[in-house]
């Protein structure tokens, strides 16, 4: 059976750059954005509001209470969930970011040639989604964080009245679950980016193997016939031109043909 130079690859593992566990986990990401961003519109319609009743009745002038509208259960647990939602698509993306790339078996990742307009591109795309995800996702955590502490603060007597009751501003949910969306669809977009990057090298590996195929193939000259020399008495010696090229002189031909690519 002929070997082709698709058996002779490296046969392509099921967590590389572009598989269909990569697109699974891509996916993922961006549900539980969603449901992240679900969680906070149902944390926004339920978050707790505050009702000011005068006290002039009891005597005192100008004085004001407070009640909560309600104990801040709903809300609270909404947003709870909508930080772990997040928290884990973070998680999802870049673990497998990282591992995918770290595994790698591409033996180009080593070779990468910063000095390119299309490698400078790609560097400077990868950065923003790094940077912007990452903001991005502080800033939702943080949003979401004082709300799931001004919501803590009244679970009990919550209908007792009060002098001072802290309560969410009107959208503060709302802003927490746009930038949730912002951190999983920028997440993607640093995929991407990667997958595009993984491409264009696996693409110079097969520029390589078929410049090395070529002048393996034209550097090769043609070999002298074999020529019988009879010796008187003895048998016949078969003799070969021995003005031939080894396999390192070729190596040493290509290695400089891959430094002028």
């Amino acid at each position: 059976m002929a070997v082709t130079h698709a058996d002779l690859a490296p046969k392509r593992k099921k967590t590389d750059l572009g598989s269909k566990t990569g697109l699974f986990l891509v996916v993922l990401c961006i549900l539980f954005g969603l449901l992240c961003f679900i969680c906070c519109l149902v944390a926004e319609a339920t978050r707790s509001e505050a009702t000011w009743i005068s006290t002039t009745d009891k005597g005192n002038t100008g004085d004001y209470e407070c009640t909560y509208s309600s104990s801040g259960r709903t809300p609270l647990l909404s947003a709870a969930g909508a930080f772990l939602a997040l928290g884990v698509a973070m998680m999802i993306i870049h673990t497998y970011l990282l591992y995918a790339v770290s595994k790698s078996t591409s033996p180009d990742l080593i070779a990468w040639d910063p000095d390119s307009d299309f490698a400078k591109s790609l560097t400077w795309q990868a950065g923003f989604f790094f940077v912007a995800t990452w903001i991005c996702f502080a800033v939702g955590e943080i949003l979401l964080l004082i709300g799931l502490s001004v919501e803590s603060g009244h679970l009990t007597n919550w209908d007792a009245p009060k002098t001072n009751c802290l309560i969410i501003r009107q959208g503060l949910f709302c802003s927490a679950g746009v930038f949730g969306l912002l951190t999983v669809f920028l997440a993607a977009g640093l995929y991407m980016t990667a997958l595009r990057a993984y491409k264009y090298l696996q693409e110079q590996e097969h520029i390589r193997r078929e410049v090395l195929e070529a002048s393996v193939f034209y550097a090769s000259p043609p070999t002298s016939p074999r020529r019988i020399r009879a010796v008187a008495n003895e048998n016949p010696i078969v003799t070969q031109n021995q003005n031939h090229h080894s396999l390192l002189d070729y190596l040493a031909e290509f290695d400089k043909l891959a430094t002028l690519i």
